[in-house]
């Protein structure tokens, strides 16, 4: 296999997830863009067209517990919402003392695949890289796990089940680190359920599954039915899990402050992941 350094590395800078071009791409995407949100919008930057993955690591600046996250901002595996469900979120992990590892996944849908294909791939090697790097870094390789909000946070649950097989042949030693989450925190996550209301046939929940925090509101339109039937298959198979139904909320608030409960999630999450000593040096 090729050879990737694990060594040339600056973590202040955004690190592209694939050494070459990124497995299928074709370079039909388009240049990628940055669009800020019009006046009168909820401020948004939104990132499309993203053909070369890459990922940015946020150190703890203070209180560095060694835990970390592989952030994933939703955006309907279309777009993707850089900073309500990016960097904001990275600022928070930071302020709890846990590294964050925020990652642009490729947006939007490939044509003729499912729309969680390539982002997937993007996602397992970014798993293993950051696992890779876990001595350099200065953080716990058992201590990784991944954080992501609507179609971000059915990427986080697609990479929770599925570890034990890439999406992808593997190219270097960064692929011989495992790319299983640790734990997962899954925010509104979409594309869950079918139409009739089970879990989608690709949701391979097993007793390897890793434990998962989830919060959604009941009068969410991408329905809370994806965090429900999730975490009843946990449940019916031993894997802990905790999830939050706010009555309302909606979608798509990140971490702002709003008029629902829905905003205090991450005071619930921090408790938990607190509770499973995450928090704790």
């Amino acid at each position: 296999m090729a050879l990737f350094s694990l060594n040339a590395l600056a973590v202040e800078k955004p690190i592209k997830v694939w050494p070459a071009i990124a497995p299928g791409e074709k370079g039909d995407i388009g240049e990628e863009t940055a669009t800020p949100s019009k006046p009168g919008q909820k401020q948004v930057l939104r990132i499309s067209n993203v053909s070369v993955p890459t990922l940015q690591f946020y150190p703890a600046s203070s209180n560095n517990t060694g835990t970390t996250v592989v952030v994933c901002p939703g955006g309907g595996y279309n777009i993707l919402a850089w900073d309500l469900e990016g960097t904001e979120v990275c600022e928070w992990l930071n302020s709890l003392g846990v590294n964050a590892v925020l990652l642009k996944y490729r947006v939007p849908r490939r044509k003729g695949l499912p729309p969680y294909h390539a982002p997937l791939q993007d996602a397992q090697r970014t798993m293993s890289f950051v696992r890779a790097h876990a001595k350099q870094w200065k953080i716990h390789p058992d201590r990784i796990g991944i954080l992501g909000f609507s179609a971000g946070g059915n990427l986080a649950a697609m990479t929770s089940m599925h570890f034990e097989k890439r999406n992808y042949q593997a190219i270097d030693e960064i692929d011989e680190f495992s790319s299983r989450p640790d734990f997962a925190i899954l925010i509104y996550p979409a594309y869950l359920t079918t139409a009739a209301g089970e879990l989608v046939p690709e949701a391979n929940v097993t007793k390897q599954t890793p434990p998962m925090f989830m919060q959604h509101a009941y009068n969410d339109g991408v329905t809370p039915e994806s965090s429900v039937q999730l975490w009843l298959a946990l449940k019916r198979i031993g894997v802990l899990a905790e999830m939050h139904i706010t009555e309302t909320g909606g979608h798509g608030y990140g971490l702002r402050v709003t008029d629902s409960n829905s905003h205090r999630w991450p005071a619930r999450c921090e408790e938990w992941m607190r509770e499973r000593g995450l928090l704790s040096k």
